[in-house]
């Protein structure tokens, strides 16, 4: 392969790398932004006649409830509390984990697309020192 072509493909690489780990980390700030605070809460799962519904007390003092999900109810099979994780502000929303999927997913494209960008700018500099 010719020398300039492996310079252009290693370029192109950083590029892409660095420019898609910028777009998918800014991303993954904006979505964490307009997802909100979730809070640690004590849920009461109970039976309702439209399915499985969990109740707590929100920090307002109010009554928060939500229905469950069918991933939810599985997860939460044959329990009657569970520590969850309540949105700050809403009283109708629980979910699971602390952090939302779409964060993550978009912060591990950010770690991964890095990366690529700094593999392939080191690759290039040794390139260029070998030559």
């Amino acid at each position: 392969m010719n020398d300039r072509a492996i310079d252009a493909i290693l370029e192109i690489f950083t590029w892409v790398g660095f420019g898609a780990a910028a777009l998918f980390g800014l991303l993954a700030l904006v979505v964490r932004i307009a997802d909100g605070s979730w809070v640690p809460a004590q849920v009461v799962i109970a039976d309702d006649p439209g399915g499985r519904i969990a109740r707590w007390f929100g920090h307002e003092g109010r009554v928060g409830a939500a229905r469950l999900t069918h991933e939810q109810e599985h997860a939460l099979a044959g329990r009657e509390t569970a520590d969850v994780f309540v949105r700050l502000g809403r009283h109708d929303r629980m979910r699971l984990t602390k952090g939302s999927p779409l964060v993550r997913l978009l912060s591990w494209l950010a770690i991964g697309f890095t990366a690529l960008g700094v593999l392939s700018a080191t690759l290039s500099l040794v390139v260029l020192f070998v030559r």
